[in-house]
Protein backbone atom coordinates (compact mmCIF):
# COMPACT_ATOMS: atom_id res chain seq x y z
CA UNK A 1 0.00 0.00 0.00
CA UNK A 2 1.57 3.41 -0.99
CA UNK A 3 0.82 6.41 0.76
CA UNK A 4 2.09 8.81 3.87
CA UNK A 5 3.00 7.57 6.68
CA UNK A 6 2.14 10.17 9.91
CA UNK A 7 3.63 9.94 13.47
CA UNK A 8 1.08 12.64 14.68
CA UNK A 9 2.18 14.25 17.87
CA UNK A 10 5.21 12.75 17.85
CA UNK A 11 6.69 14.89 20.63
CA UNK A 12 10.46 14.79 20.76
CA UNK A 13 10.00 10.91 19.59
CA UNK A 14 10.45 10.88 16.04
CA UNK A 15 10.16 7.80 13.81
CA UNK A 16 12.63 7.39 10.82
CA UNK A 17 10.44 6.65 7.19
CA UNK A 18 7.06 9.30 9.00
CA UNK A 19 6.39 12.36 8.44
CA UNK A 20 6.79 13.63 12.23
CA UNK A 21 4.12 16.10 13.55
CA UNK A 22 3.42 18.21 16.66
CA UNK A 23 2.48 21.70 17.38
CA UNK A 24 5.26 21.46 20.14
CA UNK A 25 9.32 21.10 19.37
CA UNK A 26 10.98 20.71 15.88
CA UNK A 27 8.86 18.34 14.65
CA UNK A 28 8.74 18.02 10.60
CA UNK A 29 5.66 20.11 10.02
CA UNK A 30 4.68 21.82 12.91
CA UNK A 31 0.40 21.71 13.68
CA UNK A 32 -2.18 21.47 16.16
CA UNK A 33 -3.73 18.31 15.60
CA UNK A 34 -7.26 19.92 17.22
CA UNK A 35 -7.58 22.63 14.29
CA UNK A 36 -9.01 21.62 11.09
CA UNK A 37 -8.41 20.64 7.93
CA UNK A 38 -5.38 19.03 8.73
CA UNK A 39 -2.60 19.56 5.53
CA UNK A 40 -2.94 16.56 4.16
CA UNK A 41 -4.70 15.44 0.76
CA UNK A 42 -8.09 13.03 0.96
CA UNK A 43 -6.75 9.05 0.59
CA UNK A 44 -3.26 10.46 0.91
CA UNK A 45 -2.06 8.28 3.84
CA UNK A 46 -1.33 4.71 4.97
CA UNK A 47 -0.38 5.02 7.92
CA UNK A 48 -0.89 6.33 10.95
CA UNK A 49 0.63 6.74 14.61
CA UNK A 50 -0.74 8.02 18.08
CA UNK A 51 1.39 6.73 20.47
CA UNK A 52 0.56 8.38 23.95
CA UNK A 53 -1.47 10.70 21.84
CA UNK A 54 -5.07 11.28 21.29
CA UNK A 55 -5.97 11.01 25.43
CA UNK A 56 -4.40 14.85 25.26
CA UNK A 57 -6.71 15.73 22.29
CA UNK A 58 -10.16 16.34 22.03
CA UNK A 59 -11.62 17.32 25.61
CA UNK A 60 -14.69 19.06 23.82
CA UNK A 61 -16.84 16.01 22.06
CA UNK A 62 -17.03 17.90 18.36
CA UNK A 63 -13.18 18.19 18.30
CA UNK A 64 -12.78 14.45 19.19
CA UNK A 65 -15.10 13.46 16.04
CA UNK A 66 -13.33 16.08 14.03
CA UNK A 67 -9.93 14.04 14.90
CA UNK A 68 -11.48 10.87 13.44
CA UNK A 69 -13.22 12.68 10.45
CA UNK A 70 -9.81 13.91 9.75
CA UNK A 71 -8.48 11.01 9.97
CA UNK A 72 -10.89 8.98 7.58
CA UNK A 73 -10.52 12.29 5.02
CA UNK A 74 -6.65 11.98 4.72
CA UNK A 75 -6.30 7.87 4.88
CA UNK A 76 -6.59 5.56 2.03
CA UNK A 77 -9.12 2.21 2.14
CA UNK A 78 -6.87 -0.24 4.22
CA UNK A 79 -5.00 2.25 6.12
CA UNK A 80 -3.56 1.43 9.73
CA UNK A 81 -4.15 3.53 12.43
CA UNK A 82 -1.89 2.37 15.79
CA UNK A 83 -3.38 4.52 18.99
CA UNK A 84 -1.84 3.72 22.11
CA UNK A 85 -3.23 5.14 25.79
CA UNK A 86 -3.15 4.55 29.20
CA UNK A 87 -5.56 2.60 30.71
CA UNK A 88 -8.04 4.81 31.90
CA UNK A 89 -7.81 2.98 35.29
CA UNK A 90 -3.75 3.45 35.80
CA UNK A 91 -1.67 6.02 37.53
CA UNK A 92 -0.09 7.03 34.18
CA UNK A 93 -3.90 8.50 32.91
CA UNK A 94 -5.36 10.41 36.34
CA UNK A 95 -1.89 11.48 37.50
CA UNK A 96 -1.58 13.81 34.01
CA UNK A 97 -3.54 17.20 34.56
CA UNK A 98 -3.30 17.29 30.38
CA UNK A 99 -4.97 13.77 29.97
CA UNK A 100 -8.26 14.98 28.64
CA UNK A 101 -10.11 11.91 26.85
CA UNK A 102 -10.54 8.19 28.02
CA UNK A 103 -9.69 5.99 25.12
CA UNK A 104 -10.85 2.85 25.64
CA UNK A 105 -11.06 -0.44 22.88
CA UNK A 106 -14.65 -0.33 23.14
CA UNK A 107 -14.85 3.34 22.53
CA UNK A 108 -13.05 2.95 18.86
CA UNK A 109 -15.70 0.40 18.51
CA UNK A 110 -18.30 3.06 17.72
CA UNK A 111 -16.85 4.27 14.76
CA UNK A 112 -17.40 0.96 13.25
CA UNK A 113 -20.56 1.13 10.38
CA UNK A 114 -20.57 -2.78 10.18
CA UNK A 115 -20.81 -2.97 14.40
CA UNK A 116 -23.26 -0.14 14.63
CA UNK A 117 -25.57 -1.81 11.78
CA UNK A 118 -25.80 -4.65 14.02
CA UNK A 119 -26.20 -2.65 16.51
CA UNK A 120 -29.51 -1.09 15.32
CA UNK A 121 -30.49 -4.49 13.88
CA UNK A 122 -30.63 -5.73 17.18
CA UNK A 123 -32.21 -2.87 19.13
CA UNK A 124 -29.05 -2.27 20.99
CA UNK A 125 -28.81 1.42 22.29
CA UNK A 126 -25.06 1.61 21.58
CA UNK A 127 -23.99 5.06 19.87
CA UNK A 128 -23.84 4.63 16.23
CA UNK A 129 -20.95 7.36 15.62
CA UNK A 130 -19.68 5.60 12.37
CA UNK A 131 -22.89 6.10 10.55
CA UNK A 132 -23.30 9.87 12.22
CA UNK A 133 -20.40 11.06 11.26
CA UNK A 134 -20.04 8.88 8.24
CA UNK A 135 -16.66 7.18 8.93
CA UNK A 136 -16.00 3.56 9.35
CA UNK A 137 -13.34 2.03 11.13
CA UNK A 138 -12.96 -1.57 12.55
CA UNK A 139 -10.86 -2.35 15.95
CA UNK A 140 -8.28 -5.09 14.68
CA UNK A 141 -6.04 -5.74 17.44
CA UNK A 142 -5.48 -5.17 21.13
CA UNK A 143 -2.62 -5.33 22.87
CA UNK A 144 -2.83 -5.40 26.84
CA UNK A 145 0.34 -4.12 28.93
CA UNK A 146 0.19 -5.75 32.02
CA UNK A 147 1.93 -2.73 34.70
CA UNK A 148 4.64 -3.68 37.68
CA UNK A 149 1.56 -3.65 40.44
CA UNK A 150 -0.01 -6.81 37.76
CA UNK A 151 3.60 -8.62 37.94
CA UNK A 152 3.89 -8.06 42.00
CA UNK A 153 0.66 -9.30 42.59
CA UNK A 154 1.25 -12.39 39.71
CA UNK A 155 5.21 -13.18 38.96
CA UNK A 156 4.17 -15.57 36.00
CA UNK A 157 5.50 -13.57 33.13
CA UNK A 158 3.03 -15.26 30.93
CA UNK A 159 -0.28 -12.99 31.42
CA UNK A 160 -3.26 -14.90 31.62
CA UNK A 161 -5.24 -11.56 29.85
CA UNK A 162 -8.89 -13.40 30.75
CA UNK A 163 -7.68 -12.31 34.43
CA UNK A 164 -6.06 -9.04 33.98
CA UNK A 165 -8.69 -7.59 32.65
CA UNK A 166 -11.51 -9.92 35.31
CA UNK A 167 -8.67 -7.89 38.34
CA UNK A 168 -8.94 -4.58 36.61
CA UNK A 169 -12.31 -4.01 36.76
CA UNK A 170 -11.78 -4.35 40.44
CA UNK A 171 -8.00 -3.10 40.82
CA UNK A 172 -6.68 0.54 39.57
CA UNK A 173 -3.58 -0.08 37.88
CA UNK A 174 -3.53 -3.67 36.67
CA UNK A 175 -3.20 -2.94 32.78
CA UNK A 176 -0.77 -0.11 31.95
CA UNK A 177 -1.91 0.86 28.49
CA UNK A 178 -3.66 -0.65 25.49
CA UNK A 179 -1.96 -0.34 21.98
CA UNK A 180 -4.58 -0.55 19.64
CA UNK A 181 -4.95 -1.32 16.00
CA UNK A 182 -7.52 0.84 13.36
CA UNK A 183 -8.25 -0.44 9.82
CA UNK A 184 -9.95 2.39 8.32
CA UNK A 185 -13.07 0.93 5.97
CA UNK A 186 -13.77 2.76 3.04
CA UNK A 187 -15.97 1.37 -0.36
Amino acid sequence: MNGLKLNLGCGERKLPGYINVDKFGSPDIKHNLESFPWPWKKNSVSEIQLIHVLEHLGKDIEIYFGIFKEMYRICNNGANIRIVVPHFRHQFFYDDPTHVRVVTPFGLRLFSKKLNKFWIENGSSNSTLGIYLDIDFELKEIILKASEDWYRLHPDKNVDINLLQQESNIYNNLIEQYDMMLEVVKE
